[in-house]
């Protein structure tokens, strides 16, 4: 494949990668669509709107560092959409960074981000390649919410709420229940502290009059993103889904894992919960439709007299991931990343960039209050 195409999609066969492929088709980036199934992937990519007119090829690929690295030789990019990255991640990473590409994936888990942080974001730094994480619904609209909050105020204090309605995919249910088992950290004074395990948390969001049922859900990328900022000293983000039913499903998860889960074995933790997982989500869920699938993003930040609000409206969560997997990879193709190393998607390319990238699809509407 040489270096005729300049992005690699792994795991393009997944809801998630499905529509990183059909944003890089609007921004007309050649792209290599990538995983171990090729028969699947061509059955997905034959899915993707206007697929024919995208300049793209299918590679079938094994899931060793070897045969990844030799996948991804040539390129610049690689999307790696395969999650739960805290299993999954690591061999992609390793074999990006071998091929000197550009690292970009759709995780949330914090654990995970600590990882990317600590491990590998000196050797991208060392050779002039950005490795960023969370460059997706969940975590790249808040944390460029959370910037424009710093530039209109002298705040310190953050809290970020981000919920959305719909259907999450298998590879989101794996991760929800895979998280479970981590530790979720925020920030106070600039040191991590742990939240509470198995806490629910009712939170208020604007457009709704009922409060919405919240968790920490792993503890979220900002506070890694955030962390020895000379702004920001307190920091916390929680979210969930947009359906109280669900939730209340996933606190007790929570709950049921503390009682009863925990005390077992690691890898056998991690077999029940992906059997938990496989019960609730095992196939995959329809198109978004924008008048059903909304999303919403909450920052309020404070100082010791200043504060201020930013809310992002949105709809179609997953297609906002794509949209900015597509949005980053381009810049890369094209340009050069603000920062190398570990940076977050808004350090790398730019918050008002990212944001008007978004909103220039009509998928979210920032709004700012003071």
């Amino acid at each position: 494949m040489g270096g005729k195409r300049p992005v690699v999609i792994y795991g393009a066969s997944g809801f998630s990668g499905r529509l990183v492929a059909e944003f890089l088709r609007e921004y007309n980036v050649p792209f290599i669509a990538a995983g171990r199934n090729r028969a699947k992937i061509q059955d997905v990519m034959n899915h993707v709107p206007g697929i024919e007119m995208a300049d793209y090829e299918i590679a079938e690929v094994g899931s060793s560092v070897d045969d990844l690295t030799k996948a991804f030789t040539g390129a610049r990019v690689v999307c790696n959409t395969v999650g739960p990255f805290m299993y999954n991640g690591p061999h992609v990473v390793e074999a990006s960074l071998k091929a000197g590409c550009h690292y970009l994936d759709i995780s949330g888990e914090q654990a995970w981000i600590r990882v990317v942080s600590e491990k590998w974001s000196g050797k991208f730094a060392q050779r002039g390649l950005l490795i960023a994480p969370a460059t997706a619904f969940m975590c790249a609209p808040s944390d460029a919410a959370i910037r424009m909050c710093l530039e209109k105020a002298a705040v310190d204090t953050i809290e970020t709420v981000t919920m959305f309605k719909g259907i999450p995919t298998f590879g989101s249910t794996q991760t929800i229940f895979a998280v479970i088992q981590t530790d979720a950290y925020y920030l106070e004074q600039n040191q991590y502290k742990q939240w509470p395990r198995a806490t629910r948390y009712d939170v208020a969001i604007p457009g709704y009059l009922q409060t919405q049922l919240a968790l920490a859900w792993g503890g979220f990328p900002q506070p890694v993103w955030f962390k020895d900022h000379p702004q920001v000293a307190n920091l916390k983000s929680f979210g969930g889904l947009l359906d109280r039913q669900i939730m209340e499903g996933v606190a007790a998860t929570e709950k049921l894992y503390d009682e009863q889960i925990r005390p077992l074995p690691k890898a056998e933790q991690e077999k029940k919960l992906a059997e938990m997982a496989n019960a609730v989500q095992g196939g995959t869920p329809p198109r978004e439709n924008v008048r059903e699938q909304r999303t919403i993003d909450v920052v309020a930040a404070r100082g010791s007299t200043d504060y201020v609000q930013c809310v992002i409206f949105g709809t179609c969560c997953y297609r906002q991931t794509g949209l900015i997997q597509a949005f980053a990879a381009h810049n890369l193709v094209h340009g050069t990343p603000r920062k190398v190393g570990f940076a977050s998607a808004a350090e790398a390319f730019g918050h008002h960039e990212l944001l008007q990238a978004v909103e220039s699809h009509g998928l979210a509407k920032t709004k700012l209050y003071s």
